[in-house]
């Protein structure tokens, strides 16, 4: 699947997506009448348009918690930016990995869609910047186990995991309680506008 459409500052997203399944439930949601690409038909066969606010409530009502999917978001740019920053871990000097983080920043930016400086402030957690640029990353990278909640973590996800628990202080919480603890902090850390 191809989708493009004018995202923040009118900024045009090309983005392919290969899933047969999400293709299909696609192809179902595009035969429905009406100008609304995501739109389901409910029980009493009335259709429904699909707004941020009922998905950020299916999201409540699955986890149990109080995400929305600025938590992914958020989550996914620091895990984006963990990665990316780790692909610079031998950097040398201060000015050189002030180049690098600039660089990762970059790339995490180019895949939400944003600008690089709305991606700093509002999509990586400042505790991943201040361990790339104080080599703790390279130490976690050398050192840390991934940390999963039967398998439900991916490995880059359990460093991330990791290096905000050691440097939050977030210890002895399950996976659960430390992803609430984490979020609280990201959220209280970053500008709540974006």
């Amino acid at each position: 699947m191809h989708f493009e459409f004018r995202g923040k500052a009118g900024k045009w997203h090309p983005i392919d997506v290969h899933d047969r399944r999400l293709a299909k439930i696609i192809r179902k949601c595009q035969d429905l009448p009406g100008q609304e690409l995501f739109q389901y038909v409910d029980q009493q066969g009335q259709r429904q348009t699909v707004r941020s606010t009922d998905v950020n409530q299916y999201l409540r009502d699955i986890s149990g918690e109080d995400f929305t999917a600025k938590d992914f978001r958020t989550w996914a740019g620091t895990v984006l930016a963990t990665a990316a920053l780790r692909e610079f871990a031998r950097s040398d000097s201060q000015v050189q990995r002030k180049r690098c983080l600039v660089r990762a920043i970059k790339a995490v930016a180019e895949r939400l869609g944003n600008t690089p400086n709305i991606c700093r402030k509002c999509y990586i957690h400042p505790e991943v910047i201040n361990a790339f640029l104080d080599g703790t990353l390279v130490r976690l990278k050398a050192n840390a186990r991934p940390v999963s909640s039967n398998g439900k973590l991916s490995a880059e996800e359990g460093i991330v995991l990791a290096l905000l628990r050691r440097r939050l202080k977030v210890e002895g919480a399950g996976i659960s309680e430390a992803l609430q603890a984490i979020r609280a902090r990201i959220f209280h850390s970053l500008s709540p506008s974006h």
